[in-house]
């Protein structure tokens, strides 16, 4: 599978992610979200939230594991 596909599969990207949980909280503060939809939006939320979480998570593995070689590596 691509890196593209890959990056398809995982989801919007952690901006768009953010992007679109505002919008949602946006429209349920201003009550634009009709009653009948409010379950689909925050549903919705939801997901961008826990897909959010993963990418940080992620981000801080990553990180970890950069500090980790660096310290690791002999100076000189």
């Amino acid at each position: 599978m691509s890196a593209r596909k890959s990056a398809e599969a995982e989801g919007p990207g952690f901006t768009a992610a953010i992007r679109e949980l505002e919008a949602i909280l946006g429209r349920i503060e201003s009550e634009e979200v009709d009653v009948d939809r409010l379950a689909a939006e925050l549903a919705r939320a939801a997901e961008l939230l826990e897909l959010c979480r993963g990418k940080i998570r992620k981000a801080e593995l990553e990180v970890a594991q950069i500090v980790q070689r660096l310290e690791a590596e002999p100076e000189g």
